[in-house]
C-alpha cells in the first residue's frame, strides 16, 4: 500500500487528528493553566501571579517548608519566595534551565528532608511536568474536566432562572498554603509514620537525580555570576518523632559539595523549638516563621559589605 493510498482511506481519521492537533496547539499557546482563574494553579505560577508575572529577582527556592518559614513582606533584603509545594532541586534545574525564571542578583536554596527526594510525588501542573509529547489537554485533562462541569453546572443554574450565562464562575484558590497553630500530638504521630513508611528508608541512592540537579544548579549560578546559598531548613527536634535515616548522611554528602564549590550555608536545622511548629517539617506562623525570616535577614546582612 502507497502512503497517498493509506491517506485516501484513512483520511476522515487524519483529518480528525490534525484538528485536533491543532485545537491542542492553539489552547497550550493561550494556557488557561496558568492565565486563567478557572483552573487551580502551582505554587510556582501562584509566585508569579503574587509578583505581577515578574520572572526576575532574587529568589529563595525550596519546598513548602520554605513557603511556611519564609515572610518575604517582613524581610529586610526581601527575596521572591519561590516555595513550592513538593518542590525539589530536579524541579529548580528546569526552571533555570527553561528560562522560566532568572534569578538576580543571589539564589538561595533551601534544603529539607524532602527536598533532594527523587520519588517524591510532584505536582503535575508544574509548566515543565508536561512532557513535550503529551497533548496539553491531554495532559491537565482532569483540571479541564473539573473546569467543564463547574461551567455545565453555572449554566444550568442560569438557565434555570431564565437567563444566559457561559460566563460565571468561582475564582480558584491563588494563594499558597501557610501554617497556622500547632497539629496535636496524635496528628504529628501520624504524619510520622506516614513519612516513616513513604520516605525514611531512603537512602543517598535514591536522591541521585536531586543530587545531579544541585551539581548541575551550582554550575548554572557560577555561569550567571549569580550569587548561591544554602539553607538547611528546620526540623521538628521532638525525641518523639525521630529524624530519617538519611538526613544526617545527607547533610554530609551536600556538605562536602557545598564546602568544594565554597557556597555558603546556614544551618537551621536544629535550631528551632517543637512549639516554634506547626507539624514535622514546617513552621508555624505565630513564632516560627517571623523567627526563622529574621535569622536570615542577618546571615543576609552578614554579607554585605559596610558602608564607608
Amino acid at each position: 500500500m502507497t502512503f497517498w493510498t493509506y491517506v485516501r482511506k484513512n483520511g476522515f481519521v487524519l483529518m480528525l487528528v490534525i484538528v485536533f492537533l491543532l485545537i491542542d496547539a492553539f489552547v497550550a499557546r493561550v494556557d488557561p493553566m496558568t492565565n486563567s482563574r478557572r483552573f487551580e494553579k502551582d505554587d510556582f505560577t501562584k509566585t508569579l501571579f503574587h509578583h505581577d508575572w515578574d520572572r526576575s529577582g532574587p529568589v529563595f527556592f525550596g519546598n513548602s517548608a520554605v513557603t511556611g518559614a519564609y515572610m518575604e513582606r517582613k524581610a529586610q533584603r526581601p527575596l521572591v519566595e519561590m516555595g513550592m509545594a513538593y518542590g525539589k532541586i530536579t524541579d529548580l534545574r528546569e526552571i533555570l534551565r527553561r528560562g522560566l525564571y532568572e534569578p538576580e542578583e543571589q539564589l538561595v536554596i533551601g534544603i529539607d528532608v524532602h527536598t533532594m527526594l527523587d520519588k517524591m510525588q510532584t505536582d503535575p501542573r508544574f509548566p515543565w511536568s508536561r512532557p513535550w509529547y503529551s497533548p496539553y489537554l491531554f495532559h491537565y485533562r482532569d483540571y479541564f474536566q473539573d473546569a467543564g462541569k463547574e461551567w455545565l453546572r453555572n449554566a444550568w443554574t442560569a438557565a434555570k432562572r431564565g437567563k444566559l450565562d457561559f460566563a460565571a464562575y468561582e475564582p480558584r484558590w491563588i494563594d499558597k498554603e501557610l501554617y497556622f497553630g500547632r497539629e496535636p500530638a496524635d496528628r504529628l504521630l501520624k504524619d510520622w509514620q506516614r513519612y516513616e513508611a513513604d520516605y525514611n528508608w531512603m537512602t543517598l541512592s535514591d536522591m541521585a537525580n536531586n543530587l545531579d540537579a544541585l551539581d548541575w544548579v551550582i554550575d548554572d549560578a557560577k555561569r550567571r555570576g549569580l550569587s548561591l546559598k544554602v539553607v538547611w531548613m528546620p526540623l521538628n527536634p521532638d525525641p518523639a518523632y525521630p529524624q530519617p535515616p538519611y538526613w544526617k548522611p545527607l547533610k554530609e554528602r551536600v556538605g562536602g559539595t557545598l564546602q568544594a564549590n565554597s557556597i555558603p550555608v546556614l544551618d537551621l536545622s536544629d535550631t528551632f523549638r517543637p512549639d516554634e511548629f506547626h507539624d514535622l517539617v514546617h513552621l508555624n506562623q505565630e513564632t516560627g516563621a517571623p523567627k526563622f525570616t529574621a535569622e536570615v535577614d542577618r546571615w543576609l546582612l552578614s554579607f554585605e559589605k559596610p558602608r564607608r
